[in-house]
């Protein structure tokens, strides 16, 4: 392919990829816009839009966001817990993780408080790894993943229940937690991202 069919139309061929790659935020007309589910976690929201010379519909989940924490110790070990998720029926390994469903709690706040009550970990030192869209045609979700370092055990361990009772916990290596993502063997979509954005990061420094 030539440069200028790569770049395409909405691009010059001399601007670089990474002056290219970036999301753009862009508005439509709503015309209609009401809940069609009211669930106990999140809702469905229908809505009809403008867009161009066509009326659109569509139902998306309307979620509060999350966080995520990707914990590394002085090792250079990752930690993922294990646990059951209904929806897809296996126990898959994430990272700590939780949403943003207490009021005008900070992001940051928020990560800091799942970390201590999924693993009974605190961190001196945090930073933003990325910010993501889980599944952006058909939820509104934003997850923004911590690093986590300079760890501690809290002064108290968390009472646990529901699918939290039986999680498993494993300090693994970050080389091996990558060939676990590009073997298949892990399929959680935040876990793989973080993953491979620390990994990214480390061989980039």
């Amino acid at each position: 392919m030539s440069a200028t069919g790569a770049a395409g139309v909405h691009g010059a061929a001399d601007e670089t990829a990474a002056d290219l790659l970036a999301d753009a935020a862009h508005s439509v007309e709503v015309l209609d816009s009401d809940v069609a589910f009211d669930g106990k976690v999140w809702d469905i929201r229908r809505e009809r839009f403008a867009y161009g010379e066509v009326t659109l519909v569509r139902e998306f989940m309307e979620h509060p966001g999350a966080v995520a924490v990707l914990v590394m110790d002085e090792a250079g070990r990752v930690l993922l817990i294990q646990q059951y998720r209904h929806p897809i029926q296996a126990r898959d390994w994430e990272l700590p993780a939780g949403l943003l469903d207490v009021e005008g709690e900070d992001p940051l706040v928020a990560a800091q408080r799942e970390l201590a009550e999924e693993v009974d970990l605190v961190a001196e030192n945090w930073e933003t790894l990325l910010t993501l869209h889980t599944s952006p045609g058909g939820s509104d979700e934003v997850i923004t993943v911590y690093l986590a370092t300079g760890l501690s055990p809290t002064e108290e361990v968390f009472a646990r229940e529901a699918e939290e009772l039986d999680m498993t916990l494993r300090w693994v290596p970050l080389d091996e937690a990558v060939d676990a993502v590009l073997a298949g063997r892990v399929r959680n979509g935040i876990m793989i991202a973080a993953v491979l954005a620390a990994q990214a990061r480390l061989t980039r420094s």
